[in-house]
């Protein structure tokens, strides 16, 4: 016992900032419920076109319980075509269930409801007769299944102040815009007052395009930031809303700020002399794994938890009717929360 002492005693102190609202969010475990349920009222293979969420450890979890992640529907086999399909919650072009619908395949929406929001105040705006400009990246799969959602040319994606200034309408007074959902708060807002300054009678969504937990895993982000040696954000590289929140770290103040999946991708020999870590996870990232790098800092650091915490997030989506009847085990809610 005085030999572990001794050891933890020598250890450099650390303090973790710990944010919350942090990882899933209720659209990405709401998705994450209609493939588990799926498979248990189906059984496997149930395919999923695109990555359902883009986290590979939860991606890798689904398919060990006979999930099938395919890109385009023409991958799955003639033998199983009664199997269900899910759609991943960033969204889908309106081609794709039409394809669905083409093939007699039974299929499953796991759009998130907020991204479904935008789809509708898009189609509001060209409803209205005005041209749709919608804020977003370019080749994400939630920007595609928005643009997806109207005729080809009803949509501009503006990315930078220089497509505001290069776009050419040909109504300025009939624009509508909308945006990504998982964008930066501040270069969302950037844009958009570029926009209303070079188009004055520019028409907003009738609601907020940005999530609820985009904004507020961004602002328990900035509370953590000032001080900190360096901020961990849990995610993937191709998660929109964890690439973000890297950017929103290191603009509130933290010293530097990485994006990891795992504990293996920190570079732990880089990273000795820190004393303050922020840490937090994107919307697509599970718990479990945010346990994973704090128990490595701990084998490391004499590590003290201090809790950023800026909101309480109660949101809860429930799934489609089909799905209702099948009950879930502890175990299945366990894997669904992240935990």
């Amino acid at each position: 016992m005085s030999n572990v002492v001794q050891q933890d005693s020598a250890r450099k102190p650390l303090t973790i900032r710990l944010c919350g609202p942090r990882g899933f969010c209720a659209g990405v475990d709401r998705a994450i419920q209609i493939v588990v349920l799926a498979l248990k009222k189906y059984g496997a293979p149930v395919y999923v076109r695109h990555e359902i969420v883009h986290n590979r450890y939860v991606v890798e979890g689904l398919q060990n319980l006979g999930a099938v992640f395919i890109e385009e529907l023409s991958e799955i086999p003639p033998e199983h075509r009664d199997a269900p399909v899910v759609f991943s919650a960033h969204g889908v072009p309106k081609s794709v269930p039409a394809d669905a619908q083409s093939r007699n395949l039974f299929y499953l929406d796991a759009t998130c409801p907020l991204v479904s929001k935008v789809h509708k105040q898009a189609l509001r705006h060209q409803r209205l007769g005005r041209h749709v400009l919608l804020i977003g990246h370019a080749g994400h799969p939630e920007v595609i299944g928005t643009m997806g959602q109207l005729p080809d040319g009803a949509v501009t994606l503006i990315e930078t102040v220089e497509d505001v200034q290069n776009f050419k309408p040909v109504d300025p007074a009939a624009l509508g815009f909308v945006s990504q959902t998982t964008l930066s708060v501040e270069d969302t807002a950037h844009l958009i007052e570029a926009l209303e300054q070079r188009f004055p009678d520019l028409n907003a969504p009738a609601a907020e395009s940005i999530c609820y937990a985009t904004t507020n895993r961004q602002e328990a982000v900035k509370a953590a930031a000032p001080g900190t040696d360096l901020f961990l954000i849990v995610g993937a590289p191709n998660s929109s809303n964890s690439r973000r929140l890297v950017e929103v770290a290191e603009r509130a103040g933290a010293s530097k700020s990485l994006l990891v999946q795992r504990a293996a991708e920190i570079p732990w020999a880089d990273i000795s002399n820190i004393s303050v870590l922020g840490l937090s996870a994107g919307a697509s990232a599970p718990e479990i794994l945010v346990d994973e790098i704090i128990a490595g800092f701990r084998e490391r650091f004499d590590v003290q938890l201090e809790l950023a915490i800026t909101a309480e997030e109660t949101e809860d989506f429930p799934v489609m009717r089909v799905l209702r009847d099948v009950e879930l085990t502890a175990q299945d809610m366990a894997f669904v929360n992240g935990a």
